[in-house]
């Protein structure tokens, strides 16, 4: 299979997937050190320390600085990306996390409201964990790419 082949041998792809994986397994750690408990579904889920997306779109973005040059137009565009989705997790996700969180106080302090589920909270990131799934990012598009 030489797509599969390809594919697999791509920096584009595997160095951000591995970022992003590594990003996750250290989500599952830090619940298991702060929490005291095993979370596997910190391996899928969104928020959390460190922002599994942020470590993607830097770890692309450097990979392609590193082939293309600093200076490329490639370079930009995922440059564009990174601050888009980082701004996007820290701004927008975050703030949908908060008013979930306050409309899962007033859906179950009201015997009026019913829902079938509570409304997921952990959306977005802090800046900080933004900032750490970057660095996390950039470090290993840095070794890697």
């Amino acid at each position: 299979m030489p797509i599969f082949k390809d594919i697999i041998s791509n920096k584009y792809i595997t160095v951000p997937v591995l970022a992003w994986f590594i990003a996750q397994i250290l989500k599952v750690i830090n619940v298991i050190i702060k929490d005291k408990k095993m979370d596997f579904t910190r391996l899928i889920g969104s928020g959390g320390m460190p922002s599994s997306h942020s470590a993607f779109v830097v770890a692309l973005a450097i990979v392609t600085g590193k082939n293309h040059g600093f200076y490329s137009a490639e370079f930009g565009i995922t440059s564009a990306l990174a601050i888009i989705v980082m701004y996007d997790a820290a701004g927008v996700r975050r703030a949908a996390g908060k008013q979930a969180e306050v409309l899962n106080m007033i859906i179950y302090s009201s015997d009026n409201i019913n829902i079938d589920e509570k409304l997921k909270e952990l959306l977005g990131h802090t800046p900080f964990e933004v900032l750490m799934g970057a660095l996390l990012g950039a470090l290993l598009g840095a070794f890697l790419g």
